[in-house]
């Protein structure tokens, strides 16, 4: 080296320098982080406008908590506009019932063409997203369950995606028919009381016919009569933690409330099984007995939801994001149980309509899973 110029076999001897130091370092692998794609395949240029229409109409559901506040936030921004949403929030907070009693159902709402673009995305909204096994007559309400619950709990994903897709295609839209296949019901899909709580987004809950899932709830819109029916996704939060693609593990046996429900109004209770509901988000491994799993039920405990490690994928691509998976829900009423009506039952009686309630569950499942799961990696599990 001359004049601070460096020469070839000084190169050279630096090069192989620092390849023997760089060798010499003892190094563990990196290890890449599970569930989470190697990389990232971008969508296509050319895509089809409806299938970007079916994306959109996901999209915007899966954002409407977000986009409602962010528009009630600007309208109080605007001072002319102040007394108009100071009586709104009174309205809201102190008269209005009707999240209670389900008396807000607009058919033309639950019409609209973007219902169907949602379904579609799904790709089953032909005849096959709403299988129906028998007729259900008017004449008596009644209490559908629906199974399972995907990984997206509704307090936990608050801002993302408060109701099951499957659920709210199959029974807060006319999108797969609903009506058309069951004549004079009148369906009421429940969720939890606070999403009532967000300005304008309650309004759109009420017009698809989402009501308050509280027992108070249910028993007003049970008594109306024949007709009346309420859709409870059964599994809850508890489920949530379980819920990752070709799996159905269920949390059924400690859920009692809604048969007792069904028992005290004479309402005939209804399975449905929704197959590829838990196919649409990958969940981060959280087995029983990992500390993922056992911080997860803490949280639960403590708060009253959990918060579920998940992926989808995004606007732009197919693997990351937090939109789901286009993947196909198919969603089957089965038979209805007859349950005779009691005001008070007993314990034994209400666990011997769920040992019902569980076998025509499972039938619905032996009878379909080799149509509709056919890439299952388990059977179905009743695990708590």
């Amino acid at each position: 080296m001359e004049g601070g110029t460096l020469t070839s076999s000084s190169r050279k001897f630096s090069a192989s320098a620092l390849r023997e130091k760089l060798t010499s370092l003892s190094t563990s692998p990196l290890c890449p982080v599970v569930g989470l794609p190697a990389s990232i395949e971008f969508v296509p240029t050319k895509i089809p406008r409806r299938r970007r229409l079916q994306t959109l109409a996901v999209a915007i559901w899966s954002t409407v908590i977000i986009i409602c506040i962010s528009l009630f936030l600007y309208l109080c921004s605007i001072p002319v506009l102040w007394p108009f949403t100071a009586v709104y929030l009174i309205w809201v907070s102190c008269i209005d019932e009707s999240p209670v009693h389900g008396t807000r159902l607009s058919p033309w709402f639950r019409s609209l063409k973007a219902w169907q673009y949602f379904a579609e995305y799904y790709p089953a909204s032909d005849r096959y997203f709403l299988c129906q096994e028998c007729d259900l007559p008017p004449d008596r309400p009644y209490v559908f369950g629906y199974h399972p619950h995907d990984c997206i709990n509704q307090k936990g994903a608050f801002l993302l995606k408060p109701i099951s897709r499957g659920a709210i295609a199959t029974f807060a839209t006319e999108a797969t028919g609903f009506s058309a296949a069951f004549p004079g019901i009148r369906p009421h899909l429940l969720t939890l009381t606070n999403n009532f709580d967000v300005p304008i987004y309650r309004e759109i809950l009420m017009a698809l016919g989402i009501s308050s899932v509280s027992k108070h709830s249910c028993s007003n819109i049970l008594k109306r009569g024949p007709g009346e029916a309420i859709t409870i996704v059964v599994g809850g939060a508890a489920e949530s933690l379980s819920a990752r693609p070709g799996t159905a593990d269920l949390t059924l046996r400690r859920r009692l409330g809604f048969i007792k429900i069904a028992i005290q109004h004479g309402a005939d209770l209804v399975p449905v099984f929704s197959f590829g509901e838990n196919d649409i988000y990958h969940q981060m491994p959280n087995e029983r007995g990992t500390t993922i799993y056992a911080l997860q039920k803490r949280f639960q405990k403590l708060f009253g939801f959990t918060l579920p490690l998940f992926h989808g994928r995004g606007l732009m691509n197919y693997n990351l994001g937090l939109l789901p998976h286009r993947r196909r829900i198919v969603s089957v009423i089965g038979r209805p149980i007859h349950i005779g009506k009691c005001e008070n039952p007993s314990l034994e009686e209400v666990t011997r309509v769920q040992m019902r309630y569980i076998e025509e569950l499972t039938r619905i499942w032996n009878t379909y899973k080799d149509e509709f799961a056919k890439t299952r990696k388990r059977e179905l599990s009743i695990i708590d």
